[in-house]
């Protein structure tokens, strides 16, 4: 009976050991698992994001007939779903997934158009997770403007480039503030409803044009956007944002510079650090100099950025006086650091904080489209300041200023829309305000959304 008993006992430990050794196995081979996954869609390219519990292995390779990327993740499964992705206006007709090998996961992306992938792989920074990032770029070659396309109608004068940065996007929201409507504000939003708002008041301004560097929800990285401006031929770049800093009583809008040593406050230091680790959370893995050797590239770039520091102070000042005649200032002086994309040679380079988003009084003034309407509207003023005084040569303003006559409007009506203010309108059409009252025998300054007022000729 006793070795009976041990037979028993033999194949219950036996048993034990292949179970666990089972468990064991499927430990390894699904350790990591898909825990969401996240498309945006730039310009020029989709980014398909997958957060992960830990770090992976993948490969990729494309096949044809009909046309698709594979993704092969080692030792993955997929706690998601791809159904809900948003793939209107994105090369993806649709995703599937599967498990290989019995350990695998292999995702495939059906094609519409052609496609050149990137992949690589962040690891785990803050309160991201470990993540797998897919980039698909368009094919197809954008079209680039020439000179001539880039010079406006004003008598052959050209206008003035302001490319306008709004920070962050995409899987890269920025700072965070209060719930305001069950949802907390975020920077990207902010930032980019301001920054389109300053696009329209630049645009309604004879003798300038705005470029928006980011049009949409999709990150870009920080040198991409120093690039865009020099695509651009930009006069000035302006990076907006909202940030938060570790105490939220810290409140006020600032205007920045970059410096080529320290910080100039603590604030400065540690907005300039947040900032530059941008490109850790948005997933980032001119002048050609490459031709001069080390010493001599090391001058020209130093002379270059001398003058372009010394224009980026001149007008961020215009920029913070202006905002200060109604907004609360964290400084009464630009501040500079060591911004990342305010590293530009040859473009004048300023980054506004519009507020600190972690405050809730200005996080709600922030949610404000009024409010976001004054910030355009000064940083604009404080812009237009700067180039009236210095204009470039060869601009409608510098033409203006010297002896040039304005362009006589040839519109006849306009209609009242959100934001507009009668000196808005009578800069816009190059009239006085008390002009445009007399013509719609108006008493006083009032105007209302829908109203159409007949706009004088000037």
């Amino acid at each position: 009976m006793g070795a009976g008993w041990q037979s028993v006992t033999r194949r219950i430990l036996l048993m034990c050991a292949i179970l666990l050794l089972s468990g064991l196995g499927q430990i390894t081979y699904a350790a990591v698992q898909v825990e969401s996954v996240r498309l945006w869609r730039a310009p020029d390219s989709t980014r398909l994001v997958f957060d992960l519990s830990d770090t992976v292995q993948h490969k990729l390779f494309t096949l044809s007939n009909p046309s698709r990327l594979v993704i092969d993740i080692e030792n993955t499964r997929s706690g998601t779903s791809f159904s809900e992705l948003p793939l209107k206006d994105t090369p993806i007709r649709g995703i599937r997934s599967a498990e290989r090998n019995g350990k695998d996961l292999r995702v495939v992306l059906d094609l519409s158009a052609a496609i050149k992938p990137k992949s690589f792989v962040l690891p785990k920074h803050g309160d991201k997770n470990d993540r797998l990032v897919i980039d698909l770029f368009d094919r197809d070659k954008p079209v680039e403007k020439t000179v001539e396309q880039l010079v406006s109608t004003h008598q052959g004068k050209r206008d003035i480039i302001i490319a306008i940065d709004a920070g962050h996007g995409g899987e890269d929201p920025g700072a965070s503030g209060p719930k305001i409507k069950g949802r907390h504000l975020r920077e990207k939003d902010v930032v980019l409803s301001i920054s389109k708002q300053l696009a329209d008041m630049i645009n309604a301004e004879p003798g300038y044009r705005a470029e928006l560097v980011r049009t949409g929800d999709y990150y870009i990285p920080l040198r991409k956007r120093r690039d865009i401006a020099r695509e651009k031929r930009a006069d000035l770049f302006v990076s907006i944002h909202a940030d938060a800093f570790k105490n939220p009583r810290a409140s006020g809008a600032s205007v920045f510079a970059l410096s080529r040593s320290g910080a100039t406050s603590e604030t400065a230091r540690f907005l300039a650090q947040q900032e530059n680790e941008a490109d850790l959370i948005g997933g980032v893995g001119g002048v050609s100099l490459d031709d001069k050797d080390e010493v001599l590239r090391g001058v020209l770039v130093d002379l270059s950025m001398t003058a372009t520091l010394g224009s980026s102070l001149q007008v961020g000042d215009k920029v913070l006086k202006s905002m200060g005649t109604f907004a609360h200032l964290h400084k009464h002086q630009v501040e500079q650091a060591g911004f990342a994309v305010l590293k530009s040679p040859d473009v004048p380079s300023i980054l506004v904080e519009t507020g600190f988003i972690s405050n809730p009084g200005e996080a709600n003034k922030l949610n404000s489209y009024a409010y976001r309407q004054k910030l355009s509207r000064a940083i604009f003023k404080g812009i237009r300041q700067h180039f009236y005084a210095l204009p470039p040569a060869g601009s409608y303003v510098a033409y203006l200023k010297y002896g040039g006559k304005p362009v006589a409007s040839s519109a006849k009506e306009h209609v009242i829309s959100r934001g507009d203010t009668l000196s808005g309108i009578a800069r816009r059409y190059d009239v006085t305000v008390s002009q445009i009252q007399k013509a719609n025998r108006m008493s006083s300054s009032a105007i209302q959304v829908g109203q159409t007022l007949k706009i004088p000729a000037s």
